[in-house]
């Protein structure tokens, strides 16, 4: 089953389990982001990926220069291990990492979590790629991703135990748009993937395929 379908039948369960009135704040809310025009502030196929040292989930550095001297990487921006359909997301490209392995790619998770959170990521999730911390989205915001929670939603998402917080370690509410691009490796966005609605994400076999047009193409 692809990741698309597997989105699209959690999100028919979360319709189930969500109060209607908290499914229609949360719909409005993703409204309001679309017409906010974040959409148009963030990268594009075509612009330059901005370089970044961020720390791993263990504190180790990565720079994406030094990951692109060796190839393409794939870039997802990710909410958080709270969010559900983070998590289907991140276990599908750990199924379809060989592949994209195999392509020449390097892939990179990112999110505004802390080290520990990040962590208890890759464990709970057995992730063998590395899981980045963009503690601030300092990296989103370059990206033109970031954005700031609504406080009615704030107030939904406690109700569900989700402590955002805790989490990334601030009060700013801010979150990254879910994302994924396809950097060539000479920082070019082959393939970009933006969407407001937290609940689509890029299905890996279209981030293969970009892959291999870049080989393709090279």
């Amino acid at each position: 089953m692809s990741l698309t379908q597997d989105l699209a039948n959690l999100s028919a369960q979360v319709r189930d389990r969500i109060p209607a009135e908290a499914q229609a704040a949360m719909g409005k809310a993703t409204e309001d982001l679309i017409n906010s025009g974040v959409l148009d502030r963030s990268l594009k196929t075509g612009d330059r990926a901005p370089n970044f040292t961020l720390p791993n989930a263990v504190g180790k550095t990565v720079e994406l220069n030094a990951l692109l001297a060796q190839g393409p990487t794939v870039i997802s921006f990710y909410r958080g291990q709270w969010c559900p359909y983070c998590n289907l997301e991140l276990r599908a490209l750990q199924q379809a990492l060989p592949e994209i392995q195999r392509q020449g790619a390097t892939l990179l998770a990112i999110s505004p979590q802390t080290p520990d959170n990040s962590l208890s990521t890759v464990e709970k999730e057995e992730l063998s790629f590395e899981v980045l911390c963009d503690v601030g989205n300092r990296v989103a915001r370059e990206f033109g991703l970031v954005f700031q929670l609504p406080a009615e939603i704030r107030s939904i998402y406690e109700g569900f135990g989700i402590d955002l917080p805790a989490h990334n370690g601030d009060e700013t509410f801010e979150l990254p748009v879910p994302a994924t691009y396809v950097v060539a490796p000479d920082g070019t966005i082959a393939s970009a993937f933006v969407n407001a609605d937290y609940t689509q994400r890029l299905d890996p076999a279209e981030m293969i395929a970009a892959l291999k047009a870049l080989r393709v193409s090279a």
